[in-house]
């Protein structure tokens, strides 16, 4: 039986110029979604001097209280695990395309209904921003799973975690543009107020904050319209739509070096039916989600899928937040620096660690996923991780508290975010998107992602007040004594431990097979090259002009390219 030989022209096709547009259109959302998840530390600073201000006489700035900080970060993430699971559900069912527009949307008005906040008062302030943090973190929920399945479904085979890689990679960009866009603001609102003292908040501050808020809906609207102007991808038009000949002209429109003419041919032969049928799809029979089915097929990779992004974004966004620990030995107490001032050095040490390590972890794992493997960088980089986050637990009390502003105390928390982009972070952002399949891809995805931000929950709340001192003296205000620093470090130098043993067990490899080899499906059946059989189509007749649409072709001819 002919392989739909779309999608084996797709696993085969040479990179061109669609590959990086695509690349740019769905990174653009990570880009931004980064920027609004990370920009929010130092608005934090801003939003603390302007709505608590200390008592006259006190001597020291006004700082946000610790179960606000708390309820902002986890407001947003509550969403995005909302956002994982809805929108992962609707790219399976609705079209990874038609939600993808809409997605960004969200990200683009909440990003702007951030920065509004409707009102002065800090009641309504906090509230509103919590509301629209709380969409906000919906779109960059959903963002997730559209963005790597619309990727993974669009690249060859041969580069395709090179492809998937470097779309997560713009959320290193995204981090960096908003440590940029705080610093260039903060310095001219300084300069435009007059270098104010450390004590004295100007008006002006609460417009600060918000100006850094909405810019994040910049990057996101100038790519909406390319979003809007994407065909759906071959693999969801062929195998959950079951319209072949469109999957084919859509790619013919997108991807110039296809031998569609030739393609097409093969797909009307295979497709005709070889006795008569009355008209209508005969579908082999396919399990449901969360099926006995499904959970034999694939219970087990969805399973490791879950797992590891949830051991991972503990440490991870732990080490995020712990930033304030480690900077501010490094910078003039926050009674000796005015509101600007504060943002922007906290911008300025976010920039630092994201040109210094976490974008150069990205870098790496583009060029090393398919040379190297999504299980064998997985395991390495957690086993990193915890090398790293042990080395900085073992000594703390006795040495690194007292020695913050030594140089290797830095460099060892910078390899950390090194270690976590270059493997499991990046991996786990693509071995869902490889591993199950095209009607549940969409889905399975959101529901590992969705696990991740618990974990980030977890790490961003749970351990930013369990890390503190346990003697009172010394915890900040706000906060409750915890279990320390060092008992905190050592606890998530074993969950990274832990996530290397559970890759070790239940992530398979992906490198360099197709989407349907992955896919191991019983009831769809493989030919010797690993095309995708016609057992399931007995196609109904197309509109005319699919029919038509499917044969024009502006791509040359190169059949030798693509014979199966």
């Amino acid at each position: 039986m002919a392989p739909i030989r779309v999608l084996t022209a797709l696993d085969h096709a040479r990179t061109q110029y669609y590959h990086f547009k695509a690349i740019i259109i769905a990174g653009m959302g990570l880009f931004t979604d980064s920027y609004d998840l990370f920009c929010i530390v130092p608005v934090m600073k801003i939003i603390g001097r302007v709505y608590y201000p200390s008592p006259a006489g006190d001597g020291r700035p006004g700082v946000t209280p610790p179960a606000v900080v708390s309820a902002t970060v986890g407001v947003a993430l509550l969403g995005a695990v909302v956002g994982n699971l809805l929108f992962g559900a609707l790219g399976d069912r609705v079209g990874r395309r038609r939600v993808y527009g809409p997605c960004l949307l969200l990200l683009v008005c909440s990003s702007i209904g951030s920065g509004f906040s409707i009102c002065r008062t800090r009641g309504c302030v906090l509230s509103s921003l919590c509301f629209f943090r709380f969409i906000l973190g919906v779109g960059v929920g959903g963002d997730y799973p559209l963005s790597a399945t619309i990727m993974s479904e669009f690249a060859n085979k041969r580069t395709r975690g090179a492809f998937i890689a470097a779309v997560f990679s713009m959320q290193g960009f995204g981090i960096l543009a908003s440590s940029g866009v705080t610093m260039v603001v903060a310095a001219a609102f300084d300069r435009f107020t007059g270098h104010p003292d450390p004590l004295d908040t100007p008006e002006a501050a609460d417009l600060a904050w918000r100006v850094i808020l909405m810019a994040g809906a910049v990057p996101a609207g100038l790519t909406f319209y390319w979003r809007m102007a994407m065909p759906e991808t071959a693999r969801f038009t062929a195998l959950v739509q079951r319209d072949v000949l469109k999957a084919t002209s859509d790619m013919g429109c997108v991807l110039t070096d296809l031998d569609l003419n030739a393609i097409s041919e093969g797909e009307d032969a295979a497709a005709m039916p070889r006795t008569p049928a009355p008209f209508g799809y005969a579908p082999a029979a396919q399990y449901g989600l969360f099926s006995r089915g499904f959970l034999r097929e694939h219970g087990r990779d969805l399973f490791g899928c879950a797992a590891t992004w949830f051991l991972l974004d503990i440490p991870y966004y732990s080490s995020t937040l712990f930033q304030s620990q480690i900077y501010r030995p490094w910078f003039k107490p926050a009674s000796h620096q005015n509101v600007f001032q504060e943002a922007y050095n906290v911008a300025r040490f976010q920039a630092i660690i994201a040109v210094a390590s976490t974008i150069p972890g990205y870098f790496a794992a583009v060029l090393l996923i398919d040379r190297t493997g999504r299980r064998r960088l997985q395991m390495a980089g957690f086993f990193l991780m915890a090398a790293f986050l042990f080395a900085l637990a073992g000594p703390y009390d006795h040495y690194w508290r007292g020695n913050a502003k030594n140089a290797w105390y830095i460099v060892l928390y910078a390899l950390t975010f090194f270690s976590a982009n270059l493997g499991p972070n990046t991996t786990t952002f693509i071995l869902p998107a490889e591993l199950f399949p095209a009607r549940f891809r969409s889905t399975c995805h959101g529901i590992s992602a969705a696990a991740g931000k618990v974990g980030a929950l977890v790490g961003s709340v749970g351990f930013l007040w369990a890390s503190q001192s346990r003697d009172r003296g010394d915890v900040q205000a706000g906060y409750e004594p915890g279990i320390g620093m060092m008992y905190a470090l050592i606890i998530l130098g074993a969950i990274s431990l832990l996530g290397l043993v559970v890759t070790y067990f239940f992530t398979p490899e992906t490198m360099r097979r197709s989407l349907e080899e992955n896919e191991s499906e019983r009831d769809q059946n493989q030919d010797s090259d690993g095309g995708m059989c016609f057992q399931e189509l007995t196609l109904t007749p197309k509109s005319p002009g699919s029919l038509v649409s499917s044969h024009v072709s502006t791509s040359p001819i190169h059949p030798h390219r693509f014979s199966v």
